[in-house]
């Protein structure tokens, strides 16, 4: 989907390499019927898909973008930062709370690098599966006791 000729022609509108015109030109023998548009929108929405059918989201802003390199950046930098200075407190015999704290520090800045790399990095894939029927033996009426209080 990341590659799909609209996509692409859409993306070089918006940088200004083909003009609007050009665009609305090439799209125009284009024909969609209201079922094939309608079955485009159901697929996947409503129908089940078959179990271990690889389901990928691609509605989430991508990795490649240059704020998420940059935040990635700051928060390696951070990290080093934090990380060398309670190593550097550690050999200098620095303050207990001064030392827990740059080891907070670091916790929460690979914490916030974590979260990033999970929402807008890694890719949203589902497998599927679906739980197979569970076997319920026969009812015995020999096997239950009466009991009484």
């Amino acid at each position: 989907m990341k590659d799909d000729i609209v996509m692409r022609l859409l993306k070089q509108v918006k940088s200004g390499e083909v003009s609007l015109d050009d665009a609305r030109a090439a799209l125009e023998d284009v024909s969609l019927s209201e079922d094939a548009y309608n079955a485009a929108l159901d697929h996947g929405v409503f129908n089940h898909p078959l179990p271990g059918t690889v389901v990928r989201a691609t509605i989430s802003p991508s990795g490649e973008s240059i704020l998420v390199i940059l935040l990635a950046l700051w928060g390696v930098l951070w990290t080093l930062f934090w990380a060398g200075s309670l190593t550097y407190g550690l050999f200098k015999g620095w303050d207990q709370q001064i030392l827990s704290f740059s080891m907070g520090m670091t916790f929460l800045t690979v914490i916030i690098l974590g979260i990033v790399y999970l929402k807008y990095v890694l890719p949203d894939v589902l497998i599927v599966k679906h739980r197979g029927n569970k076997y319920i033996t026969p009812n015995d009426p020999e096997g239950w006791k009466d009991y009484e209080v």
